[in-house]
């Protein structure tokens, strides 16, 4: 098996895709029509829940994206270990939109221009031996891409921080939810194709440590930490936020009075593609709001190729800045070994052991009539672990008695939640907010089973089941 090393370094440069680009040309006015439909119905309801105050109630009135398409580059093609195919391309748009919003309270809102900027990770699988070829399409964003709005009218004048901010949280939240690693879009090309076949698991946990911060000047610091260092020469009380891809971020002690803070605190965190960006954004805690002191990024990639250890520089409103931060890793592979389970490398406060995943393929057997099922499937893992798949309707084309989800849930696992090995996973079929029936799987029957891994078409009552597969993978030390 070849090192992590040899695995990072075999990639080569992108190559130019000039007739995809001429294909996207070509389809634009459709994308346009289908990306506009997609937008206003997904993006109106998270404004109702997302956006405070008036603009809740924010709405489209026009939604155009106008005639300029996306512009596709450097494209790098690779095979999977699953013997699927990997696409890895740019993705740039300088779109010329023509979309209004309008909001009680508040004037009409427009955008005239949207700057989207995004490495694209697609991925083709399984492959088999009959036409179309490929079971499904996988899409992706490797990390957050950058997003820029140009407002035009009371947007372009007056709040126009807040309304930007606020209307450009919620589309990130939406792309990062639905289309940033680890969640991807999944477009089945064969009907057939068998959902578990189609997972490509994550690759395994980068162990970072933010070893320390150094060298940054006060004069960015908050205002009120300015004129207090005055008169008491005050330093500011820094903290980090980081983040892998669109994990979760984690947030470090804050070191108060310091412009040299120390931390050395450890944190996991999932890693799905090595080329996933790590971002340290340095704080000032400080009365009312805090302030970005600089932002400092890497790629697991290029801390790996480093030996695991980088002192980054820092940015501050995309302008360098004197100082930087201090980081180290370790990186595990997942396995389908146990061991890490109980071992106490792996146990302490922000450490993982291991992680599952969950995938729910599809229901039979649903009783009742037609009209009256609106079928979904939750899984619960203790107290704290809670995933819902889609809600199903009766539609042209859908067998509402027996229903496709095709989603994945995951619950990395720290040691504490798997300790003394009498817990389970329950999934349970839901009509609407009433449960149907459910059933218990126990983690000791995942643990004793061929690779880890159960699949089985699980009876939950009423002749109902549940095409279900839990897999558990542990870790172990990356061959660098």
């Amino acid at each position: 098996m070849a090192s992590l090393l040899e695995k990072l370094t075999a990639e080569g440069g992108g190559e130019s895709v000039r007739f995809l680009n001429d294909i996207v040309a070509q389809l634009w006015p459709h994308i346009n029509v289908a990306g506009c439909k997609m937008i206003k119905e997904i993006a109106e309801p998270m404004f109702k829940t997302m956006l405070p105050g008036p603009l809740a109630s924010l709405h489209f009135t026009k939604l155009d994206l106008g005639h300029v398409p996306l512009e596709l580059s450097n494209l790098l093609v690779t095979k999977t270990e699953t013997d699927g195919i990997k696409l890895d391309l740019n993705v740039d748009w300088a779109g010329k939109c023509d979309i209004a919003l309008d909001a009680s309270m508040i004037p009409t809102v427009g955008v005239r221009g949207v700057a989207l900027h995004g490495r694209l990770s697609v991925l083709l699988g399984p492959l088999t031996d009959i036409i179309p070829l490929i079971g499904a399409a996988q899409i992706a964003f490797v990390n957050p891409p950058v997003l820029k709005l140009d407002f035009t009218g009371a947007a372009n004048v007056a709040d126009s921080d807040m309304i930007d901010g606020a209307v450009r949280s919620v589309i990130m939240s939406i792309i990062n939810s639905m289309l940033v690693l680890p969640n991807r879009l999944m477009i089945k090309l064969d009907a057939t194709s068998d959902y578990f076949k189609t997972q490509i698991y994550p690759l395994g946990i980068l162990r970072l440590t933010v070893e320390k911060a150094s060298g940054f000047a006060e004069e960015k610091q908050s205002a009120s930490k300015r004129f207090l260092s005055k008169i008491t020469r005050a330093s500011p009380d820094t903290y980090c936020n980081v983040s892998v891809g669109a994990e979760t971020t984690w947030r470090t002690s804050t070191k108060n009075n310091t412009t040299n803070p120390s931390w050395n605190e450890v944190h996991d965190f999932v890693v799905t593609d090595m080329n996933q960006c790590i971002t340290v954004d340095l704080m000032d805690h400080d009365v009312g709001s805090d302030d970005q002191i600089g932002l400092a990024v890497t790629t697991v990639k290029d801390i790996l190729l480093t030996g695991g250890k980088q002192e980054l520089s820092m940015v501050h409103k995309e302008q360098p800045i004197d100082g930087s931060v201090s980081l180290s890793c370790k990186f595990y592979h997942f396995a389908p070994d146990n061991s890490s389970f109980s071992a106490s490398d792996h146990s302490g406060e922000g450490r993982l052991c291991g992680i599952a995943t969950i995938m729910i393929a599809g229901v039979l057997g649903i009783p009742g009539r037609r009209e009256e099922l609106n079928p979904s499937v939750v899984v619960t893992w203790g107290e704290k672990h809670r995933f819902q798949t889609a809600m199903k309707t009766d539609a042209p084309g859908t067998d509402i008695s027996n229903p496709s989800f095709d989603q994945s849930f995951r619950i990395p696992y720290s040691a504490d939640m798997v300790s003394g090995g009498g817990q389970s996973f329950r999934i349970a079929l839901m009509n609407k907010k009433d449960e149907v029936g459910s059933i218990d799987i126990p983690l000791s029957d995942v643990l004793s089973a061929p690779d880890m891994i159960v699949q089985n078409n699980f009876g939950v009552g009423g002749g109902a089941a549940v095409r279900a597969s839990i897999s558990l993978r542990g870790l172990t030390a990356a061959d660098i």
